[in-house]
């Protein structure tokens, strides 16, 4: 039937136009090839766009109403540039919201977000600075995700540095630190990951390959300077300990030194370059670039807990490298203290783990710099080092025995070392040849360079032992309870006496932490006269004031915990079987004025 009927249609259609030009009628569409090829790519185009906002509308809907008001609150206060609102939302409102819904998954991403944020590409490109910190630390990033968050960085600091003057635009010092923080930390990350080239599949040799710039140290350093450069914040540190007024200053620094943003930017990019020139092994240069930056509780750096306690290490690990033991001891003793002063109110700061973690790297370090360098510490300090690490300090003091623990020490507190030049992944051959070449990894190079010295000083304590029981002794005599000769022996005292010169920041002097002078850090000294050793020990007194101050502390402590604690509950009187009689019975005998009073220790009759 329905042939039948189509045949029925098709006669009558042609029946009807018979006489018409179908040719002149309709024109010729579709037969000149223009329309066959354009008509699928609009539809494709219009497809593939359509499909995209279908998706895009999904994945929106699928965003918390809680997280999308927050996005919402957040870009409102971005772009009245509100700092305290801006802080709240920071700090508190993403951690919190973090917790809740994204603990083991990602945040939306910035194109599922951007109808809410009116696609504001400013707004867009520091929240994609906050979703690629939060996959860094909470999941494992993808290659590409290491690709697009430097490209990310990139349009961040291409926004700063090269917009017609400087951008309307203020962020938290909190936030300025962890953009800097974070763009070295991901740095590091993908050095780490490039260097392990026998994990690499193919797909991740071929973006290798094509992208040699990504996360270069040229790059990194690049941006680094660029904004100290730019904030002229070196000027400005220089002009305000000179004394300068305000409009001095400002006719210094310009009009980018002027503006909060770019001058803490600056001024962390200094901090960050401490860390970078670390990170590669330049431990001269990195104390270099901070030559300006005073260490103490006044300097911009302690208004942030993270910056302050990342610069103090890094500082304080330089030290340590270039053997400069006393000095990186003073470092750990006043940031640890610190961190102890104030542990009470870190507990609330999102960033308390990671500042954990980094005291106790500083103890390790602090145990290290003792072990090679004895001197009085600290009480507190050196108890909290005896509790954590109190085997590894009775070995490290062991001679040969105690190298082991050096070497663990040293692995679980240096910072994770990078290679300054990456694999050559752009040559095959070149690449197959640095596989299968042995290379050493960088945390295991500065190892045996820290380990030489550790050598050099292993018979120290033992011949330090001996000397601090006599005045004078017979070279003889120590040779053979050195179980050496007396060449050997002499050597070892040499050894002794190198160790105890040490250069040190006398009484903080100097103008930069590299300025010091050479002094001798030792409580023992001695001369050799023919074949005699003659041993001067100074005494040092004990310091009192340290051990008043704190049993001071604790006593107001425990008299603060008494006043504030409820007062004890009176207990209820036991009913008495007489109370009539018991209450007639003084008036029945003679007028006594007093009954039993209670004493302490015993019962008194009045």
């Amino acid at each position: 039937m329905a042939q039948q009927r189509t045949a029925v249609w098709e006669a009558d259609l042609d029946e009807d136009f018979h006489d018409v030009d179908l040719n002149l009628a309709i024109g010729s569409y579709g037969q000149n090839g223009h329309y066959d090829d354009a008509q699928p790519r609009i539809d494709e185009a219009t497809l593939i766009a359509v499909q995209q906002q279908v998706a895009q509308q999904a994945a929106l809907a699928q965003v918390p109403d809680p997280v999308k008001r927050f996005i919402v609150h957040f870009h409102q206060a971005v772009l009245e540039n509100n700092l305290s609102e801006i802080s709240v939302a920071y700090e508190s409102g993403w951690n919190r919201l973090t917790e809740k819904f994204y603990a083991k998954t990602e945040w939306p991403e910035a194109e599922v977000i951007a109808p809410l944020v009116n696609d504001d590409q400013i707004f867009l490109i520091l929240y994609r600075e906050l979703y690629y910190r939060h996959v860094y630390s909470r999941i494992q990033p993808d290659v590409d995700d290491r690709f697009h968050s430097y490209e990310n960085s990139c349009e961040l600091f291409n926004y700063l540095l090269n917009s017609d003057g400087p951008v309307p635009l203020e962020l938290p010092e909190q936030w300025l630190w962890d953009i800097i923080d974070e763009f070295i930390y991901q740095f590091q990350s993908f050095c780490v990951w490039r260097s392990k080239v026998k994990s690499k599949s193919e797909e991740e040799l071929v973006l290798l390959a094509d992208s040699s710039q990504a996360w270069s140290s040229y790059s990194v350093l690049n941006v680094l300077y660029s904004l100290i450069q730019k904030s002229k914040i070196n000027e400005h540190i220089i002009a305000l300990q000179e004394g300068k007024s305000q409009e001095e200053i400002a006719a210094i620094v310009g009009e980018y030194g002027t503006r909060p943003l770019y001058r803490m930017l600056g001024y962390f990019s200094v901090i960050g370059l401490l860390r970078v020139h670390s990170l590669l092994g330049d431990f001269t240069l990195a104390l270099k670039v901070m030559e300006n930056v005073e260490l103490n509780q006044k300097s911009p750096f302690t208004r942030v807990t993270a910056c302050h306690v990342t610069t103090y290490y890094y500082v304080g690990f330089c030290y340590l490298m270039l053997r400069r033991y006393p000095d990186a001891i003073r470092t750990f003793v006043s940031v640890l203290n610190f961190i102890l002063r104030m542990r009470q109110y870190h507990t609330r700061s999102y960033q308390y783990d990671q500042i954990n973690k980094t005291a106790d790297r500083m103890y390790a370090l602090f145990a290290i710099c003792t072990a090679l360098f004895p001197t009085r510490v600290d009480d507190n300090i050196s108890n909290v080092v005896k509790e954590r690490y109190g085997e590894q300090i009775g070995k490290m003091s062991r001679g040969d025995e105690g190298i082991p623990a050096f070497e663990e020490l040293f692995l679980y507190a240096c910072p994770k070392f990078i290679s300054a030049n990456p694999p050559p992944y752009e040559d095959p051959e070149l690449l197959q040849s640095y596989v299968e070449m042995s290379v050493t990894e960088p945390a295991q190079r500065h190892l045996s360079l820290f380990l030489s010295d550790v050598h050099a000083q292993v018979p120290v304590p033992t011949l330090r032992s001996f000397l601090k029981l006599y005045t004078s002794l017979n070279a003889t005599k120590l040779a053979n309870f050195l179980d050496a000769d007396e060449e050997e022996m002499v050597q070892q005292l040499m050894v002794m006496k190198q160790a105890s010169r040490r250069t040190s920041r006398v009484d903080n002097g100097g103008k930069g932490l590299l300025a010091g002078e050479t002094i001798s850090t030792s409580d023992l000294d001695f001369v050799i006269d023919e074949n005699m050793v003659h041993i001067a020990e100074s005494t040092v007194g004990r310091r009192y004031a340290g051990w008043f101050i704190r049993n001071t502390e604790h006593a107001q402590r425990v008299l603060d915990t008494l006043k504030n604690s409820p007062l004890p509950v009176a207990p209820k009187p036991a009913q008495s079987a007489q109370p009539k009689a018991d209450a007639a019975a003084p008036a029945a005998g003679a007028p006594k004025p007093a009954g039993q009073k209670v004493a302490w220790g015993g019962v008194k009759v009045a």
